[in-house]
């Protein structure tokens, strides 16, 4: 198997996600770390236009958020697995959440919080990825509901908080699963840029040991790389060999339709358009070709993206 290489950068939340699901499964891997702000052009040649971060790329396969990434690991390292009860999908329907109302409120707590000191550079392009065309509005909305966005917060912790008054180690037992770093994205993410994010978390001691445990697992172990050379790596493999379709996919998604992928909150991101190659309940696949890299395949999960047929 060709490298696992994540496009990602330290201070990103998502991107620590998938650093502790790497650190799991006692991974090597390489880094190319990239801009925190748009553009991003070497990151963009590779997915066709996605700029979220982290991307995991393997060879010419393309994987696009971290369901994604996730998802793959798991396919292609089922051991130590990121699901190690008997309740896969019971955490995939829990990571929806964590992933999105939860972080959606932490964001504006982060950056409500923030105020003015917020970089205008930064404030516009996260204010417009995570609030939308109204962006400036909600900025202003969050600051000044600040006490109550942090009630939002406070319950489902104390709600995590209590998973561990059994003595279990992790979300689900003994042994860590992939909502473990779903959920500890945004505790990581809470302490380290919120001012006051120590002192809210210091309420909830079994979480707080917990944090603990998962900062302990760390990243696995890695490596720089070049953007350079991560296209390189792209150029001189072929996608991995993929096909087939839902007979019940809501849109009909087959083999051959051309189409255009975006995240289901505009924005204000380049679609990716390309050819579908695979589709399945959750996740598919397009294929697009770059006159320097060649055919590449990229990844995407149907949960939280829109399809649109072209």
């Amino acid at each position: 198997m060709p490298d696992i290489i994540l496009h990602n950068y330290p201070q990103s939340p998502v991107a620590e996600k998938v650093r502790v699901a790497l650190g799991i499964k006692g991974l090597s891997w390489r880094s190319v770390e990239i801009p925190r702000l748009a553009p991003k052009p070497m990151l963009t040649q590779l997915t066709g236009g996605y700029r979220r971060t982290p991307v995991m790329q393997i060879g010419a396969d393309i994987y696009c958020d971290s369901q994604c990434v996730i998802r793959e690991l798991e396919h292609r390292i089922p051991s130590p697995s990121f699901f190690p009860t008997a309740d896969a999908g019971l955490m995939w329907c829990l990571s929806r959440w964590t992933d999105g109302a939860l972080f959606d409120a932490t964001v504006k707590l982060v950056l409500g919080a923030a105020g003015d000191a917020l970089p205008q550079d930064f404030a516009a392009d996260r204010g417009r990825l995570y609030l939308g065309p109204d962006w400036a509005d909600g900025l202003k909305a969050a600051n000044a509901a600040l006490p109550h966005l942090a009630t939002q917060l406070r319950a489902p912790l104390f709600w995590a908080n209590q998973q561990f008054a059994d003595g279990r180690a992790f979300l689900t037992g003994d042994a860590p699963a992939a909502i473990d770093a779903q959920l500890y994205h945004v505790v990581w993410f809470i302490r380290g840029r919120w001012e006051n994010g120590p002192a809210f978390l210091s309420e909830f001691q079994g979480l707080e040991a917990w944090e603990a445990k998962i900062a302990a697992i760390g990243h696995g172990t890695f490596t720089a790389m070049t953007p350079e050379q991560a296209i390189a790596e792209a150029t001189a493999h072929d996608p991995v060999h993929i096909s087939g379709h839902d007979p019940h996919d809501p849109q009909g998604l087959k083999p051959g339709i051309e189409v255009t992928v975006s995240p289901d909150l505009d924005g204000g991101e380049q679609p990716v358009s390309g050819t579908v190659v695979a589709a399945s309940v959750d996740t598919f696949t397009v294929a697009r070709s770059d006159s320097d890299i060649g055919k590449v395949h990229v990844h995407f999960p149907r949960a939280g993206y829109r399809v649109n047929i072209s």
